[in-house]
């Protein structure tokens, strides 16, 4: 019968992977592959799919043709992180109009998943440019004995407009291009607060940017420096794997490395009081924004951590207390918050940001708010004003910067952390004792 034919296609299928492993099987994205059937010889008619992801953050190793109406697809791992397969970004052309199709993805490497709480991938086509999601009706997460109890999303969809080409998308991608022009625009403005550096290459030889946002005079020679530092985009899919920052590879991990050094250097600066590390991720199972902090054991400190997340709490709708956390896991052992947590004193506070990738609930309601890329965006800005409320320094918005000299600019490089960003010595030392806390007024001096 032709169901149990289908079951042992799919049964030789997993069994091969399992022999070889799926992820020895994918080796690189697609590139215009037709998925036609079994069998089939000649050039591919209209209908039978084309897939392909060899495009900037695009992610989609494998299509298995099942039927004319169903597909198997495998997503690549993460890049040096194998263990991890979460998102996917690929398109489909060559449809026929009303063609209507099944495609699962069948290699996830979580259990669980915002997909049963209805969240739907993102679509678009080249007639309708604007990212929009499916309805939550026609997606289902399932674990399938048929791939060897892998967790499995599954999606209808109708191709209605033969000449479009359709793109599908775990989230809303933003890709490195599109990061580097935002740069670029903000660098062209020539701002007196705004500073672009290099501070290194990720693997695949791409550029890490180090931001500073202050005023000018925080970087006179001399100057007590407060700092928040802030990472983000540390997964390719933003997945809230861990950030391994206790021992990163000038090789592997060329970006983690580089944060690293950074971050100690800084510390051993005694010019330099680090007040603040969050490292931001998306997460796939949980809505809200929420915090990830640590536990000590001084009560005084612990209650300290807490002020941050309850302010900005009360600054962004979609920032949720009660879901932020203060752990000390395993499993979390070797997160950027829990290594600098144990480096830093006690003046410090680490966090984990974590953002739902699907959306949000209204404080006091229990409506569902689905995440737009404008609405990421607003999260980015309510965390920059909580820290006014931190540092009450409500009043810098309100007036135009002292005005500074044009080369400070290039000034600045020289002596902005009291030393060079070349190789050189990582390892942390003996903090020098603790210089006096400028008031939280002291505008010049804070962040």
């Amino acid at each position: 019968m032709p169901g149990q034919r289908l079951m042992a296609e799919r049964s030789k299928t997993a069994e091969t992977g399992s022999d070889l492993g799926i992820d020895e099987v994918i080796t690189g994205n697609l590139s215009k592959y037709s998925a036609v059937p079994p069998g089939y010889y000649g050039q591919p008619r209209r209908g039978h799919l084309s897939f392909d992801a060899s495009f900037e953050s695009g992610n989609l190793g494998r299509v298995d043709h099942i039927t004319e109406f169903e597909y198997d697809l495998f997503i690549r791992p993460d890049t040096c992180n194998p263990r991890f397969r979460v998102w996917f970004n690929f398109t489909v052309e060559n449809v026929k109009e009303s063609q209507r199709v099944i495609f699962n993805i069948v290699n996830f490497s979580k259990t669980k998943s915002l997909y049963r709480d209805g969240m739907a991938p993102m679509v678009k086509s080249t007639s309708r440019p604007k990212w929009q999601r499916l309805p939550p009706k026609n997606v289902y997460y399932y674990r399938c004995p048929d791939h060897r109890k892998n967790y499995v999303m599954s999606f209808a969809f109708c191709f209605d407009r033969e000449e479009d080409v359709f793109q599908f998308a775990y989230c809303y991608p933003y890709t490195y291009t599109r990061l580097q022009h935002y740069l670029d625009n903000l660098q062209k403005r020539d701002m007196d607060y705004f500073c672009r550096e290099f501070l290194g290459y990720s693997v695949q030889q791409r550029q890490l940017d180090l931001l500073t946002v202050t005023n000018p005079l925080n970087l006179r020679p001399g100057a007590e420096q407060k700092v928040v530092f802030i990472t983000a985009r540390v997964h390719p899919g933003e997945t809230p794997s861990s950030f391994v920052c206790q021992d990163p590879s000038p090789w592997a991990h060329p970006t983690l490395h580089g944060v690293k050094q950074l971050i100690v250097e800084m510390y051993n600066n005694p010019k330099i009081s680090l007040e603040f590390y969050i490292d931001i991720h998306a997460h796939s199972t949980m809505m809200n924004g929420f915090m990830y902090g640590n536990i000590f054991e001084e009560e005084e400190r612990f209650h300290r951590q807490a002020v941050f997340p309850k302010l900005l709490c009360q600054n962004a709708e979609d920032f949720s207390f009660s879901s932020t956390s203060f752990n000390r896991d395993a499993v979390k052992a070797g997160t950027g918050r829990r290594f600098l947590g144990g480096l830093l004193d006690d003046t410090s506070y680490c966090y984990t940001l974590e953002v739902s990738f699907y959306s949000y609930i209204v404080g006091g309601t229990t409506s569902t708010v689905p995440y737009t890329e404008e609405a990421y965006m607003k999260l980015g800005r309510n965390v920059a004003r909580t820290f006014l409320d931190y540092y009450r320094l409500h009043t810098i918005s309100e007036r135009p910067l002292a005005p500074i000299p044009s080369t400070w600019k290039e000034k600045a490089s020289s002596y902005r952390y009291g030393y060079s960003r070349g190789p050189g010595n990582n390892q942390a030392v003996s903090k020098p004792e603790k210089k006096t806390q400028a008031s939280p007024k002291e505008n010049i001096n804070s962040p």
